[in-house]
């Protein structure tokens, strides 16, 4: 089960650099997706730089998520804990995006928090066993 939760937050992560870089080639186009990139981001709409911070948070923060979930599957630790926490994560972190995209921030926040909690569930059972 929590061989699942990381592949799962792993296919999330690929989930948010794919929404973010689909919607800015449509916006700038695929002979930009295809070149390096060098132009500066201008006259983009909001949601394409919305999509960027929440990868790049996303990015931010997943490797905790991973590193901890590790340490209790190298460990054989799965108990509450790990189980609650890599889910509450997860589940988090799928409904963060939505709403970062959408401008949503008070909501955001709390969602963030969430999966904050989950992270800190799976170290209490890391450092707890």
């Amino acid at each position: 089960m929590l061989t699942l939760v990381l592949i799962l937050g792993c296919l999330l992560g690929l989930i948010h650099i794919v929404t973010a870089i689909q919607l800015e080639t449509k916006v700038r186009g695929p002979k930009w997706n295809a070149g390096p990139r060098d132009e500066p981001a201008t006259d983009l709409p909001n949601v394409v730089g919305r999509l960027r911070r929440a990868q790049a948070n996303y990015l931010e923060t997943f490797p905790f998520f991973a590193a901890l979930l590790l340490a209790c599957i190298i460990a054989q630790t799965d108990d509450w804990r790990v189980v609650a926490g890599g889910w509450t994560y997860l589940i988090a972190r799928a409904i963060y995006l939505p709403l970062y995209a959408m401008g949503i921030p008070t909501l955001r926040t709390l969602v963030w928090i969430v999966s904050i909690v989950g992270i800190a569930l799976i170290g209490w059972a890391a450092a707890l066993p």
